[in-house]
């Protein structure tokens, strides 16, 4: 083999066998692995069941399904579920633009007859509910890449002007 002109770069070092350590993954990207996943199965980088926050009275229940921590940029779902255990003339649903705030609203289902902003709400009116009705209202948005850390905001359940149940919403919001 000494006759061999080898190709640029290429050394008598590589025509000889590996070493046993050469052979195998160094155990520190073993480690490095394994904390990743780690840290994605923990959940603290988000991806988990979305959490779901009540609030209730005897006229009223209202409920929030969004997630607690979100990736920066990721589309999510939050769903909210007005229910009138009494009539309400006008229900209602009002969103502190806080919540929203370095959000990107793509759909909001069924559509509310009326949307205004007033008293710092975004307010969304379904017109008259009998008791024991219900409005479930999906709407889906995305996080914009400029929001880090998180951000927080009341969704409100009012009968027009009048408030019935405010429940306060947190999202953490990770890199």
């Amino acid at each position: 083999m000494s006759d061999i002109d080898l190709p640029e770069g290429v050394g008598r070092g590589h025509l000889e066998g590996m070493t046993k350590i050469q052979r195998h993954a160094s155990p520190l990207s073993l480690v490095v692995l394994g904390a990743i996943l780690l840290v994605a199965l923990s959940g603290f980088l988000g991806g988990g069941a979305p959490a779901r926050h009540v609030a209730e009275r005897p006229e009223a229940l209202l409920a929030v399904s969004v997630p607690d921590i979100l990736r920066n940029g990721e589309f999510f779902e939050m769903v909210v579920r007005l229910e009138a255990r009494s009539p309400v003339g006008d229900l209602t649903l009002g969103v502190e633009p806080s919540l929203w705030a370095d959000m990107t609203q793509n759909t909001m289902i069924p559509a509310a007859g009326e949307e205004s902003y007033a008293d710092g709400l975004f307010r969304f009116a379904y017109g008259p509910v009998e008791a024991g009705s219900a409005v479930e209202v999906k709407m889906d948005l995305q996080i914009n890449p400029d929001l880090l850390g998180g951000t927080r905001g009341d969704v409100v359940l009012l009968d027009g002007e009048r408030e019935l149940l405010r429940l306060p919403v947190a999202i953490a919001v990770r890199p």
